[in-house]
């Protein structure tokens, strides 16, 4: 079993994955924590989350007779890339930088899924972000990370900075020792959000998550959402970037093969002209195709009212009168942001003018 789990590390590094692990197919431990965190209804508009809980709770609903899981972390660092909304222009979150990493991994994933599934009689199967796993519970349990305060996964050797993927055998593996939490007393992730989306340790409202809301949520960003917003229009990376563990991150082999450096530095106006038929052809390869074209525009004028000025306002007018009803309502919205802007500077501006003199006599 030893030479087994040794064979499966270095064809996933041959075909390279910046880091494997093995862990049990036992159910996860933190199934309490996860049942309760959909009880409260954290998971707002994500009812596959719910649909699905049962078979995250126990990976042999997955597959039958499962025995052990592979875990594969594939780094998206890219040294240099603009990390936060402090950017000009729209901001993409760095995940998205990059051609859909669905079909990047899942290509790999074929060929060692193939190998765990060896000899003749076992069984294998893969996700790529996408299966009802509880991921990160077991990558943490496998030893490739541990669970930080923001929720997210955090890897000693990589930062924050990877994509996870699963493969689930029959086959019996030896697994890796678990790693435990190195968050010390660190909070910088929870001071970090700009929506509060992380109200406690461990806990993510994802209502409020900036990712959640402009990339999941299919309606209206709540109004009281969207300042906070500022100017990113597909998912957030604020805290990501902060974690101190960052230091240790680096390129990946996989990922670097497939940046994209036109979604480092994003022209809201020019996004604000996309149409549908550019909208499939431009972004079909990449992650920011799941938005869809309305809710991308929906973003854009979101991010538009918390940065733009009158020389916006065409466009906008434009979008207001589009026909498509979530557009219109986010781009009037956008609208009134910079028309008030525009009155508080006036104001402010007005406000600090030395005031006439009254009469040209002398006081003496």
């Amino acid at each position: 079993m030893k030479a087994d789990a040794a064979r499966i590390r270095e064809e996933a590094a041959r075909l390279g994955f910046d880091d494997c692990r093995i862990t049990t197919a036992r159910p996860p431990e933190s199934g309490g924590h996860y049942r309760r965190w959909l009880a409260s209804g954290c998971h707002g508009e994500m009812g596959w989350m719910e649909r699905s809980r049962r078979k995250r709770l126990d990976p042999s609903l997955v597959l039958a007779d499962v025995r052990s899981i592979i875990v594969l972390a594939a780094s998206y660092h890219h040294p240099g890339a603009p990390p936060s909304a402090a950017s000009s222009g729209g901001v993409v979150a760095r995940y998205a930088r990059h051609d859909d990493y669905h079909a990047v991994l899942g290509e790999r994933l074929r060929r060692l899924c193939a190998l765990a599934a060896a000899p003749e009689g076992e069984r294998a199967l893969w996700y790529v972000d996408t299966g009802p796993v509880l991921e990160r519970d077991l990558a943490q349990r496998a030893g490739l990370g541990f669970i930080g305060k923001h929720t997210n996964l955090i890897s000693r050797s990589l930062g924050n900075w990877f994509f996870l993927s699963e493969i689930l055998t029959t086959r019996e593996l030896d697994p890796d020792p678990p790693q435990r939490n190195h968050c010390g007393k660190c909070t910088r992730c929870l001071s970090a959000c700009p929506t509060g989306a992380i109200p406690e340790p461990f806990v993510l409202d994802a209502r409020r998550c900036i990712s959640y809301l402009t990339i999941e949520l299919k309606g209206a960003i709540p109004e009281e959402l969207r300042p906070a917003i500022g100017n990113r229009i597909f998912g957030c990376d604020d805290c990501l970037a902060v974690c101190p563990w960052n230091r240790f991150a680096r390129e990946g082999r996989i990922m670097r093969t497939c940046h994209r450096e036109e979604f480092a530095r994003v022209s809201l106006e020019e996004w604000a002209a996309i149409g549908p038929d550019e909208f499939r052809s431009r972004f079909r390869p990449t992650p920011l195709y799941r938005t869809g074209w309305r809710r991308l525009l929906r973003n854009v004028c979101v991010a538009l009212g918390n940065t733009g000025d009158d020389s916006h306002l065409p466009v906008l007018r434009r979008l207001a009168g589009s026909g498509e009803p979530l557009v219109a309502e986010h781009a009037l919205w956008a609208i009134g942001r910079i028309r008030y802007r525009r009155i508080q500077s006036t104001t402010a501006s007005g406000s600090l003018r030395a005031p006439k003199a009254s009469g040209s006599g002398s006081t003496a």
